[in-house]
């Protein structure tokens, strides 16, 4: 194995794996299929694919190079992984071309990868120098260089603050607006060093690296992330067959909000109050797996500091749509 996927963790993997097993051995389908939409570096998939050896796995990412690496590792599972360029959202076209109706089993994992926080010329990361780029398909798409530099100030404010929780928006784009007017963005440490001259005091003694926001609102922003994610989770539901089970496991507060609105609906009667008997097309499609959003246990915080801030919701389809 080259150091790539040595030094990539997965994530509360047995975890996952416990929450989706129920799925992929289910009596009487003889080869349940399960989606990675969020592939990486391949290290969940290939758990999958060796836990559960009937099983197919397809494996979504919008990344070329991650696909190509976990293509490598992947490889001795032959025609049982078959892996796509595409963004998650894109899963219903993606089972529509291959032929596929109904999945058993669908994991996310919405972290950054760590390929891409390790790459130092992809500008993910706040404690290295790069170009900031931060698409995750850098054949598509404005960098982050283009968003700072273009957006207007409103804007700017509005995606640090609903994306990356920022108290002091203000204050920073204030300072990146003058900046650029000087000249363009175009690397990290530039960004970093102005925002840690805009903060006060008070701001940079809490929470870690005072860029950490600012870079979370503009990866946000250059991926689409969130709306992605509004489109994806929905989708990822209708795909399952009654019986399958999906995992999620979410890094911010955002994201794990959504999951859990789309989720929590799912789960809900939808009957008009009063009704003495609760017809079929009111009652719940899911049932939720997991008692709000499980946290990665202190040993794997430890063994893993990317695992810190993940949370894991998990579901069970256990009807068809209404008609």
């Amino acid at each position: 194995m080259n150091p790539d996927q040595t030094r990539h963790v997965p994530v509360m993997l047995q975890r996952c794996l416990d929450l989706l097993a129920p799925a992929l051995e289910q009596p009487g389908v003889a080869e349940p299929v399960v989606v990675d939409c969020t592939l990486g570096l391949g290290g969940h998939s290939e758990a999958l694919l060796t836990r559960f050896p009937s099983a197919r796995l397809i494996g979504l990412d919008r990344d070329k190079e991650a696909l190509r690496l976990s293509g490598e590792r992947l490889a001795p599972y032959g025609e049982r992984a078959t892996l796509v360029h595409a963004v998650y959202d894109e899963l219903p076209d993606v089972l529509a071309r291959l032929g596929i109706p109904r999945v058993q089993g669908i994991l996310f994992d919405l972290g950054v990868s760590s390929m891409q926080l390790d790459e130092a010329d992809r500008g993910f990361a706040y404690a290295q120098d790069a170009p900031l780029d931060m698409r995750m398909d850098q054949s598509t798409g404005m960098s982050a260089a283009e968003v700072l530099n273009t957006y207007p100030a409103g804007e700017l404010v509005r995606i640090l603050r609903s994306y990356g929780e920022e108290k002091q928006a203000k204050r920073i784009v204030s300072a990146i607006v003058r900046e650029r007017e000087k000249e363009p963005f175009t690397n990290s440490a530039r960004l970093v060093e102005l925002i840690r001259d805009a903060l006060p005091q008070a701001a940079k003694r809490t929470g870690g690296n005072p860029a950490k926001r600012t870079f979370q609102a503009l990866r946000i922003e250059v991926n689409g992330e969130l709306s992605v994610l509004e489109r994806a989770i929905p989708a990822a539901v209708a795909a399952l067959a009654v019986g399958g089970r999906i995992a999620v496991l979410s890094y911010h507060s955002l994201e794990d909000r959504l999951v859990k609105q789309v989720f929590a609906a799912g789960a809900a009667n939808t009957a008009p109050p009063g009704l003495p008997v609760v017809p079929e097309r009111y009652q719940p499609r899911l049932k939720l797996l997991t008692r709000g959003a499980e946290l990665p246990t202190e040993e794997e915080v430890a063994q893993n500091r990317r695992a810190a801030p993940a949370r894991l919701r998990g579901a069970q389809r256990i009807r068809e749509e209404a008609e």
